[in-house]
């Protein structure tokens, strides 16, 4: 992805370097889930359920490690990416006679806290509709795109353009859609049902992304939708599962399958349209 000498955002808070958070962003300005929430696909978790974890303490988040030449880098690309995500949502909410409000991004080594709890590394790239940000730990998404084949920077791309989508879902009230089934106590296998159809208009405008940033600003390079597209397929459910415990169980599902997620994002790549989401019905709460 093309992205040195361009926009970064001011929404970007790094943790990384220990000692409260600093914004890496502003204007003038890699790696490669939920996103995509790789590690909680490897602890065949769902990631709306991390959503809930119990505030585990007072305790350090963030190391005094300095940053390296690479850890800058990689903020300097996120904070593009970010913005990128601004400038297209920013658009497309005016077309549907809405504001944008956009969400935080918070760069965090092994543990964090947020609104939605105490989350550690291992719980992965998650969006918190509490306090509207997305957590990534760079360090150990790296790793795990390494474990699981999902390599390159858009790869970084296409998970915090899905973490962001989330975001979009929340403006737009969509996600009310699952919080409500919860409330209900609807049964597991329906209320999985809902988190894998979440999930994947989740990847799909993680692809209206990639389509209107290409239009806008000529973002992509050689490879890079071969990238995105390796990194849905790699995080689907049935090959997760099959991973990890070498059957599949398709009820258990939380976020679809590879088929489906690589399905959702390449078209919305290639349409670019928001009404052509997978269903859920849009009721608009901003």
């Amino acid at each position: 992805m093309k992205f040195k000498g361009r926009r970064q955002s001011s929404n970007v808070e790094d943790l990384r370097s220990g000692g409260g958070s600093r914004s890496i962003g502003f204007k003038g300005g890699i790696v490669g889930t939920l996103a995509i929430a790789l590690v909680i696909y490897l602890l065949g978790g769902n990631p709306l359920e991390v959503l809930n974890l119990m505030n585990a303490g007072d305790q350090q988040v963030g190391t005094e490690a300095p940053l390296s030449a690479k850890d800058m880098e990689m903020g300097e690309f996120v904070s593009v990416v970010l913005a990128d995500t601004e400038d297209v949502w920013n658009q497309q909410f005016a077309k549907m006679g809405y504001q944008y409000r956009e969400p935080k991004l918070v760069l965090f080594r092994s543990a964090v806290q947020s609104a939605c709890g105490y989350a550690q590394s291992a719980t992965g790239p998650f969006y918190c509709p509490g306090d509207e940000k997305v957590y990534l730990d760079l360090d150990f998404l790296e790793t795990l795109q390494e474990r699981l084949g999902a390599e390159g920077d858009f790869a970084v791309a296409y998970i915090i353009a899905h973490e962001v989508g989330h975001h979009v879902q929340k403006l737009l009230g969509t996600m009310e859609i699952l919080n409500d089934a919860r409330a209900r106590r609807v049964n597991e296998k329906t209320l999985n049902e809902l988190t894998v159809r979440l999930e994947l208009q989740a990847d799909f405008l993680a692809g209206v992304w990639v389509h209107h940033a290409q239009k806008m600003f000529d973002i992509l390079e050689a490879g890079d939708l071969e990238e995105a597209l390796n990194a849905a397929s790699a995080v689907g459910d049935d090959r997760i599962q099959m991973k990890q415990q070498g059957y599949v169980v398709p009820d258990s599902f939380t976020h679809g399958t590879s088929a489906q997620r690589k399905k959702w994002l390449k078209k919305g790549i290639q349409t670019g349209d928001y009404n052509q989401g997978n269903t859920f019905e849009r009721s608009v709460v901003l």
